[in-house]
């Protein structure tokens, strides 16, 4: 916990940098917090909370400095149907109880976890999420009208195509002059300047909704507190706990690489529990971290708290006094710098070294972004991926296996077996052995082996049996203390002698 309270060390930090780079994630985040409140038709200001106590409280207790957390579209998905049957109350009380599991998952460790994550998972996930993040943009080219939203025509689209395009160049162009101000703060200024002094008619944020309101408050959520209701709100929890988890450890692991770094998984699972508890408690649709506008925080050269805690500050001043102001924005300001982002975060990377990763990684990475654009659950294609990647894995060394047979001096024959024995490749040990043409003395040595599951007791378990019904003794050697426990942990091996090397070692060295 040294490092929980570090932005108050001013000498440690470029308060410059922290300062433009919260004004600018506050900027990108309100408009983006909105849409999702709207799109679960929940009041807009339950999306603008959630930025803010998300934010804020992330920022201070959170185990990865420089990464952003808000309300999410990822988590608020989860929760919609909730809402829609059974008020937002309910949905409320969801959220509190998806933080209390996040906040244990941090408690029991098992945050570290997310370092099973493969990276052709890791690719995939940041690709399709890239695509997501441009594809939202997009959106913001439609209108509503009496039909419902359209796609913008004529001048408006022009104009609004016009503004985004500047932005973009504004952000592209203007750290070749100067970085000492972040260029998407900057592109949002000019842009802003632009609209209001030529009197130009283009989308707003007002034309999205309005972000004026006052402080949040506490306050219980009116459900009936019995059993019924935890049986009915637990699996919404359960899956928004894990979708925020796995989406917060990820950004974590994007910040890790980016900034040469190393966060805490299991403070950042305890901040994320009991942000979301918090927004539970004071109307906030609840969250988790936001990797576009982590992004953007990174890119203005935030490094440490200070700037989520500035950005958390600011969307609540705005809620309080500024929303006047904020409403008057261009949305194509905000486009221009979400497009920049997503292109930013798109891992080009992956197609200049295509040809040297296997076909199964290619389509994992492959599989995951598709899963991630079509469902928009970042979650369950990060699922999808590690599964697939896992089964690839245990193909892979289920193929492994081989023996090396001969017969000793004396008669006896060896098989000295070479890769991991476990579920996968069970089969093809069992078919190694020629049991009716073996001699009546027979040693299997797992020197270079591994008996790693119970998949292969039972092998083992078999081919001690078959030896047994032929009247032949069968020597287990070189088995580790771990080999050897989860045989006698087994049900019985049949006939067999297990030689203990008191010279094997586990892993060398030790």
């Amino acid at each position: 916990m040294n490092n929980t309270f570090e932005f108050l060390n001013i000498r440690s930090v470029n308060l410059k940098n922290e300062l433009f780079a919260g004004l600018t994630v506050a900027m990108t985040m309100i408009p983006e917090s909105l849409s999702f409140a709207i799109l679960a038709g929940l009041p807009p200001l339950t999306g603008l909370y959630a930025a803010f106590l998300m934010g804020l409280v992330t920022a201070v207790f959170g185990g990865r400095p420089g990464m952003v957390s808000g309300g999410a579209g990822a988590t608020i998905v989860v929760l919609m149907a909730l809402a829609a049957s059974h008020g937002i109350d309910y949905l409320f009380a969801a959220v509190v109880l998806a933080g209390i599991l996040q906040f244990l998952v941090g408690v029991f460790r098992w945050g570290k976890f997310v370092r099973l994550i493969p990276q052709p998972v890791m690719y995939g996930f940041l690709n399709g999420l890239a695509i997501i993040i441009f594809m939202a943009q997009v959106v913001q080219f439609k209108v509503n009208s009496g039909d419902g939203a359209v796609w913008m025509s004529g001048s408006t689209l022009y104009i609004m195509g016009g503004l985004t395009l500047l932005t973009m160049l504004i952000v592209i162009g203007f750290p070749r002059l100067t970085k000492a101000i972040p260029a998407s703060l900057i592109a949002i200024l000019v842009v802003f300047a632009i609209v209001s002094l030529l009197g130009i008619e283009t989308k707003k944020v007002v034309d999205i909704a309005s972000v004026s309101g006052s402080l949040p408050h506490f306050r219980l959520p009116h459900i009936a507190w019995n059993w019924e209701t935890l049986q009915l709100i637990f699996p919404y929890s359960l899956v928004m706990a894990g979708v925020g988890l796995v989406e917060s450890l990820l950004t974590l692991n994007m910040v890790d690489e980016i900034t040469a770094s190393k966060g805490n998984a299991n403070r950042e699972s305890m901040a994320q529990g009991l942000a979301n508890m918090v927004n539970g408690f004071f109307g906030g649709m609840g969250g988790c971290a936001m990797v576009a506008q982590t992004l953007v925080n990174l890119n203005a050269g935030a490094r440490t708290r200070l700037s989520a805690f500035i950005g958390a500050m600011t969307i609540l001043l705005i809620i309080l006094v500024g929303a006047p102001f904020i409403e008057q924005i261009p949305m194509a300001a905000l486009v221009g710098v979400m497009m920049m982002v997503a292109i930013g975060t798109f891992q080009w990377v992956s197609f200049r070294i295509i040809n040297k990763f296997p076909k199964s990684d290619i389509f994992v990475g492959i599989l995951v972004a598709g899963i991630t654009v079509l469902l928009h659950n970042l979650a369950l294609a990060v699922l999808v991926g590690v599964i697939v990647s896992a089964l690839v894995f245990a193909w892979d060394n289920a193929k492994r296996i081989r023996a090396r047979k001969y017969v000793d001096p004396e008669g006896i024959k060896h098989y000295e077996i070479y890769g991991p024995l476990f579920f996968g490749s069970t089969a093809n040990f069992l078919d190694k052995f020629d049991i009716q043409e073996d001699p009546d003395h027979i040693i299997v040595d797992f020197k270079e082996s591994r008996v790693v599951d119970m998949s292969a007791v039972d092998a083992l378990n078999k081919i001690t049996e078959r030896y047994a019904a032929q009247q032949k003794k069968v020597e287990l050697w070189h088995l580790s203390e771990d080999c050897r426990s989860l045989l006698k942990n087994a049900t019985g091996i049949a006939v067999v002698n297990i030689k203990d090397d008191p010279t094997y070692q586990v892993m060398p060295g030790k």
